[in-house]
């Protein structure tokens, strides 16, 4: 989520950009000379093709269990291994490179111990493929210049980390059924993301539901929203339209977007049926 239209003040000058720009570069450049695909390298350090693109291209982390490994695996003789600090340090600074107006709501989300998100145009920022995010931001109006949409891009990808901390927050999401069905940036990145959503879908701690288009009453028509519960606060709720944010806090507001989202989840298909229609789409591409 992004205002094209307020000032954009990321602190750049930490130089994690260049950071995680330069360790995409030189791991591009030893698998290239060890003779493997992107394919085959995610193969064997547990990620996806796009995924080892992205870290290639410096707009995704190159993991450090990555770099643990494909410094063994491509002959790198320590030299992947030896970026392993520098990445985790830069990995913390990057939580910090969104707008500023964002900053508070990005801070609670990456410490936040329940995660609930209702969509009803694209699918959440956190579930996205790097090309689906990317399709999303080149899209844009006004347009986006390369070097915006690129930094977009990573800070989007960073916040994906929330997975990957432990303990794990509890996520869920309700999705309307037509962002299955609306191939953003074509249906080659249609199907990749489908692909992600069962592969995040099966992890223990997130459950992702559909909203069948079928439904006839709907308790929520006001467009998308986030809940979060920050460790040791009070839930709260946030609103994004035409590019206006909003961080809700008053209990009370809170409160009935959460009956809502509620009320939401009962009508909307088990995980397990959930899942069961994506498969479908899916083999229906």
């Amino acid at each position: 989520m992004a205002d094209e239209r307020r000032p954009e003040t990321p602190a750049e000058a930490d130089g994690t950009t260049g950071l995680f720009a330069a360790v995409g570069k030189l791991l591009k450049l030893l698998r290239e000379q060890a003779g493997l695909t992107q394919k085959e390298l995610g193969e064997a350090v547990g990620y996806g093709p796009d995924a080892i693109g992205a870290m290639e291209r410096g707009v995704r982390v190159a993991r450090p269990e990555v770099l643990e490994k494909a410094d063994e695996l491509l002959d790198a003789g320590g030299l992947l291994r030896a970026m392993v600090p520098e990445i985790k340090e830069g990995m913390k600074k990057a939580r910090t490179r969104h707008p500023e107006w964002y900053r508070s709501y990005a801070g609670l989300e990456a410490e936040a111990v329940e995660l609930h998100f209702y969509a009803n145009q694209g699918v959440p920022g956190l579930l996205q493929t790097p090309e689906y995010a990317g399709a999303m931001f080149a899209r844009r109006r006004p347009l986006l210049d390369e070097e915006t949409i690129e930094r977009r891009l990573a800070d989007r990808l960073a916040r994906q980390q929330v997975f990957e901390r432990w303990p794990a927050p509890m996520c869920s999401y309700v999705l309307e059924e037509v962002v299955l069905d609306r191939p953003i940036g074509g249906r080659a990145i249609q199907e990749g993301q489908l692909r992600q959503l069962l592969r995040i879908g099966s992890m223990r701690n997130v459950e992702i539901q559909v909203m069948p288009t079928s439904i006839e009453n709907h308790p929520n028509m006001g467009g998308a929203f986030n809940l979060l519960t920050p460790q040791k606060h009070p839930q709260v709720a946030y609103t994004e339209v035409q590019g206006f944010p909003r961080l809700i806090t008053d209990l009370e507001e809170v409160r009935k977007i959460a009956d809502r989202y509620g009320i939401m989840r009962a009508m909307a298909l088990p995980p397990t049926e959930s899942r069961a229609l994506i498969k479908k789409k899916l083999g229906e591409l």
